[in-house]
């Protein structure tokens, strides 16, 4: 098989080959090495195909078909490119649902291949037959089935192409058996458009012209940092604009690590569990600009009550985000880093410091009312941030976290120092229990390089856990830490302050998770005093493999700020 490079377009010669083996040849060319998967009935062909593939690209038995297309997510998001998931008919297809769900609504670009029962037996309920483009349509940025072989060149190409172009999203490719073995004559071209599909906008000269007025004329400006900065590779424009024009900025928990969190100019986090002066201060300030992110009712509360006083800047590559939830007086729709270009000229150097010294004026009650006592307390439990503390100065803010969802995540999003782009994963708008432990799996196959922290909770680890086995075979060297306090934190946290402490089926019985560990034969640690910690963390990170360090916590330690469901930001509790 020979390649031909025509401009941007990757062209490879014919050759007839089995539909089973275009699919890995339509894999390399689009320059995947990695695959997570479970193999199964309907996709054995391609499992057949792949075989002699081997030592061009890897593949990563999971456990589970959830743990694949999280570990992809993990992937996709420290590689900032597409993740690759293989998974069989019925339930194999199935458990990858949730996993795309929170690929859709976080924006990360996945292609998930599935295999199906033969095209003669389809609607018939024959074994392991289910309707995947049917299940998965509502969370798929786009999905097909392939009856014929000779679309899989042609269909791989425009998934990939969709799955990564514009707003990024999972894509799903749906291939009946016998399409697998028939024989067909593979020539493989990358798409670089589809006619009906306009990815990347073309920015209004008038709109960034009057998102530059406002900005200039501002004497109170607020920039919330999305994850659509990351995504667009604009977090150094997006630094050369908020220091040209000093303006303060904060980030939703999908746009952290895109300003290092020791700038000046980073105020800290938005929303339901964000800063104090970030969430107080929206109500306040006379311009927003908001940059790729989608005004998620966990970031606003009461829309009603939402910066009403504010002039809105929205810059937004998904036009269907404009007005959805906060009325944007100028909507600046394209691409981040693209908007962000355009607009730096335009704005002019400028100075707000007596605006900046009230976010510092919060910040400082905040920190003597909430921060100081989370990082460093004086209680005998040991605290959730105290933990994150020592994780981050020990890293120096340098290794990738991985969350999963609940107060550890919150804690972790709010404590560690991030210093790099990319760095932390989490799931945001599904908020998936059992995340972490198979995406940072896939967050340290794609960078090898770099330390992974994952930090989870006693709840969601148990989720997932099976993918202690998958660690174990590959010898992942991924770093896990459990901040254990025998409940479902979040949710008690809720049942305490909303339901009269009616602890309804949060508390958990938990196993010896160190043990589960040395039976995966992955080395572990259990801690429950103070002092144990900096060496029990040191110990864990200069460790060659794979880790687990248990922390007993706080069995009933709330997150603040909190901003109450259904509350304004500016409401947020401190107690």
């Amino acid at each position: 098989m020979e390649t031909l490079v025509n401009g941007k377009e990757t062209i490879t010669q014919k050759k007839t080959m089995p539909g089973a083996e275009a699919v890995i040849c339509s894999l390399l060319a689009e320059g995947v090495d990695t695959i997570f998967g479970y193999p199964g009935g309907a996709i054995m062909p391609i499992y057949d195909a792949l075989y002699s593939y081997q030592d061009r690209i890897e593949h990563i038995l999971v456990r589970h078909e959830q743990g694949a297309v999280h570990a992809a997510q993990g992937f996709a998001r420290v590689r900032n490119e597409v993740g690759v998931v293989f998974a069989t008919s019925g339930p194999g297809a199935t458990n990858l649902i949730t996993g795309i769900a929170d690929a859709q609504i976080d924006s990360t670009p996945l292609v998930c291949i599935t295999g199906q029962v033969t095209s003669g037996l389809l609607g018939t309920d024959a074994f392991q037959e289910t309707d995947v483009i049917g299940i998965s349509m509502p969370v798929t940025k786009w999905n097909y089935q392939i009856t014929d072989a000779r679309e899989i060149p042609e269909i791989l190409a425009k998934a990939f192409y969709i799955a990564k172009s514009g707003r990024p999203g999972p894509v799903l490719v749906d291939i009946t058996k016998d399409a697998q073995f028939a024989s067909m004559e593979y020539a493989y071209q990358k798409c670089t458009e589809i006619r009906t599909y306009h990815p990347i906008p073309v920015i209004k000269q008038d709109k960034l012209k009057k998102a530059a007025a406002l900005i200039n004329e501002a004497k109170r400006p607020f920039l919330l940092v999305g994850q659509g900065v990351l995504i667009a590779q604009a977090q150094e424009v997006l630094k050369d604009l908020i220091e040209k024009a000093h303006i303060p900025s904060a980030w939703t928990i999908l746009g952290l690590s895109a300003l290092d969190n020791d700038h000046p100019l980073n105020m800290g986090m938005l929303g339901m569990h964000g800063n104090y002066a970030p969430n107080v201060l929206t109500n306040e300030c006379d311009v927003l600009i908001a940059v790729g992110m989608r005004f998620d009712d966990r970031v606003t509360g009461d829309l009603s009550k939402y910066a009403r006083q504010a002039k809105v800047i929205h810059i937004e590559i998904d036009s269907s985000e404009i007005d959805k939830n906060v009325k944007a007086h100028v909507p600046v729709i394209g691409d981040a880093k693209q908007v962000l270009e355009a607009l730096l000229p335009l704005v002019k150097e400028n100075d707000h410091q007596p605006w900046l010294d009230r976010f510092h004026e919060l910040h400082q009650i905040e920190e003597e009312k909430i921060i100081n006592n989370d990082l460093y307390p004086q209680s005998k439990g040991i605290r959730m941030g105290e933990v994150v503390r020592h994780i981050s100065e020990a890293t120096k803010g340098e290794a990738i976290v991985v969350t999963d969802v609940g107060q550890h995540q919150m804690v972790t999003s709010r404590y560690y120092g991030f210093k790099s782009p990319h760095s932390s994963v989490t799931s945001g708008g599904l908020g998936t229990m059992g995340f972490a432990l198979p995406a940072a799996m896939g967050a340290k196959v794609g960078k090898p390089d770099r330390p992974v922290v994952a930090i989870i909770g006693d709840g969601g680890f148990q989720m997932t856990l099976q993918e202690l086995g998958t660690i174990f075979q590959y010898n992942i060297p991924v770093k896990i830490v459990i901040l254990n306090n025998s409940f479902l934190g979040m949710v008690r946290q809720w049942q305490q302050l909303f339901f009269e402490r009616r602890y309804s089926f949060t508390e958990l019985k938990n196993p010896d998770f160190t043990a589960i560990a040395r039976g995966f034969s992955i080395e572990s640690q259990k801690v429950g005093e103070r002092e144990q910690l900096p060496q029990a963390i040191a110990q864990m990170l200069s460790h060659p493999g794979a880790y687990l360090l248990e922390v007993t916590v706080e069995k009933e330690e709330n997150v603040f700020p909190m901003v109450p469901s259904g509350a304004a930001v500016a409401d947020i509790r401190m107690e």
